[in-house]
């Protein structure tokens, strides 16, 4: 899925299927600059964190071009900077920090939601690469918002990902979740937005991902069950700022996410 063709020195070629809507999928593009980034460091060196900003919407019909750039090898760090190309120019501008393990006090203070087990929800996946089981409006427990501007679901790779605790295995795994966890910050802006609420509002609107951030905490294991808890915390400007946790499914906190989505009418201009 995330495979990609050296090309000259840290330049890499990888390309994506068609996705429902046309165009490609951003989480895949996210996916594959971090495995762009991760083929010029030390093998000993974990991905801790990404920004990529999308720039353009990516053509499924062509291959895309990942320029890694070598900002900084530190003793403990090393950062890189990743250019997503295609004919029309840069579709996604991403950099990427890497630490190599170090022990420390291990602390957790957030806290999954209390929600139904994903085998009694209905599977809403559009695409048969993950199983994805959400978590109705209203079934968070102790949620104030009663599901306004939230979205909560449960999501796992098909394929056997391989051991976590292999590295390679692992980067794979963490591959996975930035793809994964492309897919729900939209709808959580969406379900905020006032003129979206409106009964058959939704339809009429034009929303496009500015930007995603993931910071990795702790090993991913994302082809069994997580659940990817969303909720928009702001939202001006025709922009809606996205915040969500990932946990395992004993309510280990794996990742945080951001992510900035543009929303306006569909009769707007895109931009």
């Amino acid at each position: 899925m995330f495979e990609l063709s050296p090309h000259g020195t840290d330049v890499y070629v990888g390309t994506g299927p068609q996705y429902p809507w046309g165009g490609l999928y951003g989480g895949q593009i996210v996916a594959q600059a971090l495995r762009a980034a991760t083929l010029s460091v030390d093998a000993d060196l974990e991905p801790h964190s990404i920004r990529a900003y999308f720039i353009r919407r990516g053509d499924h019909a062509e291959p895309v071009r990942y320029e890694v750039d070598r900002i900084r090898n530190g003793r403990s760090f090393a950062t890189r900077r990743v250019v997503a190309r295609q004919a029309i120019g840069a579709i996604l501008n991403a950099e990427s920090s890497f630490q190599r393990p170090e022990a420390s006090p291990t602390i957790q203070t957030v806290t999954m939601p209390i929600v139904p087990l994903p085998d009694g929800l209905d599977q809403t996946s559009w695409t048969s690469t993950f199983d994805k089981s959400v978590v109705p409006p209203g079934q968070v427990a102790g949620d104030p918002r009663d599901g306004t501007g939230r979205t909560t679901a449960w999501m796992r790779v098909h394929e056997d990902l391989g051991d976590p605790d292999d590295p390679q295995a692992q980067l794979l795994h963490r591959c996975w979740l930035a793809y994964l966890s492309d897919d729900l910050p939209t709808e959580s802006v969406i379900h905020a937005n006032p003129d979206a609420i409106a009964a058959g509002a939704e339809e009429a609107l034009f929303c496009a991902s500015l930007d995603h951030t993931i910071w990795f905490h702790r090993p991913v294991r994302a082809d069994r069950w997580h659940l990817y808890d969303f909720t928009c915390q702001h939202y001006v400007g025709g922009r809606g700022l996205s915040f969500g946790h990932v946990f395992r499914d004993d309510g280990t906190h794996v990742a945080t996410v951001a992510q900035e989505v543009l929303v306006r009418d569909a009769r707007d201009h895109a931009p």
